[in-house]
């Protein structure tokens, strides 16, 4: 049986729900933005209206409000678009039991074991939930109709908004294989830069690669795209748990990033940092009932703005905030000077090789100061689910007062689920 696979795209995601949300909105140019006085002031998503005066995603607040003077920016709301994601899958999930999230705005949905309870048209289904979409949340989608989930999600991409693309096997080459490499999931600007160095501009070139050019140049991951350009994914749409809202994942890593509201060019204000980063970092950890073996950091160079990464090996898998801290503080005093000369514009936390809590270890005959510091934190955890984030927070978060009632962990951008975390 040929598969039938759609992807849902909400256009305009943010600044469409704070339309639907605000009636008094509808028409007029609005942006959703980071806080300027962070230093988080760039274009997170902008409405329709907005785009038509050249508006941006990833521009500076300033540099959109030159070109359309009437810009209305609103602060990200992420409690509420979380609920209009969860609104728009309950949606899907009455077409299909296969219902993958990739991010809060897009999803995949497989029909093919169901279209024919659903009156056996996939074109028909899929206008269906444009409207119903439309009608129940008042924001509009774009729907890519094809076999597998990547001509789907080439679809929905291919022409915005509110409109459904099909691509089926008559259509696929004159469509799929002419364009630019970099429409091609998962292929982003580095690699398409490789690419376009080698003369592989289109899709179709990339189809067309030899076997030695992609091991030489990519290796697996160059055939594993060929594949793609070649339309021949294979990959499952998952099934959706109502309840979670979302589908099984095998999660490798948490982490938590922070472009700081000042240069970093001491170590007080860095320390303060590091720790609030890992603080929602174990929060999480121990949320979903996990330790992590290895602690790492990412750094962001006020300077140049490039960016490196290290990580270390923890002695004994954790989840305690302070055991995840002091690997981290390690690792960024070992390898990055704390001064005016060398000023840290951003900070990441990541605790991978997890390990669930359960999970038979070695005791220890002498005190175990890791599982004491784990023991209250899960304590402080209970207060925080009462009273909130900030309610307990540790006297080093403290020193940096330009860090004073963030609540990081709440704050913290979901981030789009990649296609190959299986």
């Amino acid at each position: 049986m040929t598969r039938v696979v759609l992807h849902v795209d909400m256009n305009s995601f943010y600044a469409s729900v704070e339309q639907a949300e605000n009636p008094s909105l509808k028409g007029k140019p609005v942006a959703v933005a980071g806080k300027q006085e962070l230093r988080h002031g760039i274009i997170l998503t902008k409405s329709k209206e907005a785009k038509a005066y050249g508006v941006k995603t990833a521009e500076a607040i300033w540099e959109a409000r030159k070109k359309c003077p009437g810009l209305i920016v609103l602060p990200p709301n992420y409690a509420l678009y979380k609920r209009y994601s969860a609104m728009a899958r309950g949606i899907y999930y009455q077409y299909s039991d296969q219902v993958e999230p990739f991010g809060l705005d897009e999803c995949w949905v497989e029909l093919t074991n169901t279209v024919q309870l659903h009156g056996g048209s996939p074109l028909m289904v899929a206008r269906e939930i444009s409207e119903r979409v439309k009608a129940e949340l008042g924001v509009t989608v774009s729907i890519g109709l094809s076999w597998n989930k990547i001509l789907a999600k080439f679809g929905s991409d291919y022409k915005k908004p509110d409109a459904i693309t099909v691509i089926d096997r008559e259509s696929f080459g004159g469509i799929f294989w002419p364009a630019p490499v970099e429409d091609l999931l998962y292929v982003g600007r580095a690699t398409g830069r490789k690419l376009n160095a080698s003369g592989i501009t289109t899709i179709g070139d990339l189809a067309r690669a030899s076997d030695y050019y992609l091991q030489h140049r990519f290796g697996k991951i160059g055939f594993m795209l060929r594949t793609f350009a070649r339309g021949e994914d294979a990959t499952p749409v998952k099934a959706y748990d109502p309840e979670a809202k979302d589908v099984h994942r095998t999660i490798k890593g948490y982490g938590n990033g922070l472009t700081a509201p000042h240069d970093i060019t001491c170590p007080e204000d860095a320390k303060a940092l590091i720790y609030l980063l890992a603080e929602s970092v174990a929060q999480r950890l121990r949320e979903d009932g996990v330790r992590a073996r290895t602690v790492a950091i990412a750094v962001r160079d006020g300077n140049e703005l490039t960016c490196f990464t290290r990580q270390a090996t923890l002695v004994r898998a954790s989840a305690a905030t302070a055991t995840l801290a002091e690997g981290a503080w390690a690792l960024l005093q070992g390898n990055q000077p704390l001064d005016e000369e060398h000023p840290v514009r951003g900070l990441m936390v990541r605790a991978t090789g997890l390990e669930p809590m359960y999970a038979c270890e070695q005791l220890s005959l002498f005190a175990d100061d890791d599982r004491r510091l784990e023991s209250l934190d899960f304590a402080i955890d209970d207060l925080r689910r009462r009273f909130g984030n900030t309610c307990v927070q540790r006297g080093i978060e403290l020193t940096d007062e330009s860090l004073h009632g963030l609540d990081i962990k709440k704050e913290n951008t979901v981030h789009p689920i990649g296609l190959l975390n299986v």
